[in-house]
């Protein structure tokens, strides 16, 4: 129940608050679709249509392989045997048979794509696979192992291939983003937004092939910029090849291009790149992205170069798992932490922590990346904290004193994040869309559960007690009393959750 379990946390924490009111708890939405992004009913037929795109099978099949169109067919169907699943099912429309004369037409169902098929044979905390010997394994996105630091290993795929698989879901999710409720807290929500503002010409579209302009002393550093990984609100992120010299092989960075912004001048431009580079590569811990460089393209553009993290982000990999299992979230959230915990001491604030934001290595580290909200609250010769304002960040994310406050603490408006974060993980959704009470109703109701002894659904279902103590004293709306992100890590739960060794090391 709530109100015990605040009680443990408030004697651990000193800042936890005390619970309070709800007969009855009702749970958020659930995300669309488990398996990752919805479908609209009959998408892939519509689309499907035109001779010149091939077929969503052919589409598929050529996205992760290289050899030639039947190979890759072959390839595909043999995969999906492997899994268990019918092949004669993809593809193929569930009434396919001519209609007798005057019986009624039948009901056009979706066809089964590859990803649907394979998706109905796995589970969101790990599908499984038969080896050889007909046993069953389990999917290797996160496996326990005793034998391993810290009892457990990551295997993340390479975000290059995440980012071809977006585009695809992209295309044949259709034209009607805006169709998704207002009350959605499913991660896709987040996801339709940006395809929003890309539309809108908020976010810059990536420029065509044979468009991009660098400038002779990046590509001599860090080689020639290829394909995009990722964009953001003000740029797009491109992997950088560059060759070894001493043997075969290449080293790649990632190389976020930014854009100025509408009206911005070129000084404020100069001057809003410049303190985020020196925010980032000051800051040097195994869970905080490695900045490396700031350079300016053929065109006049800044480039910041990073170490590159082929795991994606943590965004796509929820999207993709539907939810994470406990120990995976777990490992996650305490990589957070300590980078967050870092930070702090370093006397930076990051302001839009979101799993956009968090980068992965293949073998499961985090690493805290994009500080272009960014925010020194405490000089290196100060011993006080300096308050901040104004509001910035992801509406799920941002915590309630910012549309309160005049001034708040910025280190609790990042422990805030971390929260709704670790939540997203373990539930596949977000809390709310918007903390305030008057405007958002699943923000209200969680108010309501902190006071209740049933407390808040979403949170009770966490079920261990020493996990809802820290959560429900991290998603404190009083901010003075929201536990701090070092006294998180020397909580109970902090204490037990053991990280990998690619987590501990940031490999």
């Amino acid at each position: 129940m709530a109100s015990g379990s605040e009680a443990k946390s408030s004697s651990s924490s000193q800042r936890a608050s005390q619970p309070s009111s709800i007969r009855s708890v009702e749970r958020s939405p659930k995300l669309n679709g488990q398996n990752g992004l919805p479908m609209p009913s009959g998408s892939v037929e519509q689309l499907a249509k035109p001779v010149e795109k091939g077929s969503v099978k052919e589409r598929l099949t050529r996205m992760f392989s290289t050899k030639d169109a039947s190979q890759k067919a072959a390839a595909a169907e043999a995969a999906m045997r492997k899994a268990g699943v019918d092949a004669s099912r993809v593809g193929t429309p569930a009434h396919s048979a001519t209609p007798q004369p005057g019986a009624k037409p039948a009901t056009p169902q979706r066809q089964m794509s590859i990803s649907d098929a394979l998706m109905e044979k796995s589970t969101a905390t790990g599908a499984k696979a038969k080896t050889a010997n007909g046993k069953e394994v389990p999917h290797q996105r996160f496996e326990l192992d005793p034998n391993a630091t810290g009892g457990h290993e990551h295997f993340l795929r390479s975000s290059r291939r995440q980012e071809k698989l977006t585009d695809m879901i992209k295309s044949l999710l259709g034209k009607k983003p805006e169709q998704v409720a207002e009350n959605d807290l499913s991660l896709v929500s987040s996801w339709v937004d940006t395809l929003k503002r890309e539309k809108d010409g908020a976010v810059p579209a990536e420029r065509k092939p044979g468009t991009h302009n660098v400038s002779a002393s990046l590509v001599e550093k860090y080689g020639k910029c290829q394909e995009v990984v990722g964009r953001g609100a003000f740029g797009i992120v491109r992997i950088s090849h560059k060759k070894n010299e001493a043997g075969g092989g290449e080293k790649l960075f990632a190389v976020k291009e930014f854009r100025r912004r509408p009206e911005e001048t070129e000084k404020k431009y100069s001057k809003r790149l410049t303190a985020e580079f020196c925010i980032s590569s000051s800051l040097r811990h195994p869970n905080v992205i490695h900045t490396l460089d700031l350079l300016k393209d053929a065109k006049g553009d800044y480039c910041e170069v990073m170490e590159f993290c082929a795991g994606g982000d943590l965004y796509t990999l929820i999207l993709s798992a539907g939810k994470l299992e406990v120990a995976e979230a777990d490992c996650f959230f305490k990589q957070m932490m300590r980078g967050v915990e870092y930070m702090h001491e370093m006397g930076v604030a990051h302001r839009d922590l979101k799993p956009e934001n968090l980068l992965l290595t293949t073998r499961g580290a985090i690493k805290i990346t994009d500080f272009g909200n960014g925010e020194c609250f405490r000089m290196a010769w100060e011993n006080d904290a300096h308050m901040v304002s104004g509001l910035c960040g992801s509406a799920p994310y941002i915590a309630p004193e910012e549309y309160i406050d005049k001034e708040f603490d910025a280190r609790a408006v990042d422990v805030w994040a971390c929260g709704v974060i670790y939540m997203a993980m373990r539930t596949g959704r977000h809390l709310w869309r918007l903390a305030r009470r008057d405007e958002d109703e699943f923000y209200a109701r969680y108010l309501e559960g902190r006071r209740d002894e049933e407390g808040y659904g979403p949170i009770e279902s966490l079920h261990r007690a020493r996990c809802r103590n820290v959560i429900y004293s991290i998603l404190d709306p009083n901010p003075s009393r929201r536990i701090t992100a070092s006294q998180v890590l020397k909580s109970e739960w902090g204490r037990e959750i053991k990280l990998c060794k690619a987590g501990e090391e940031g490999l």
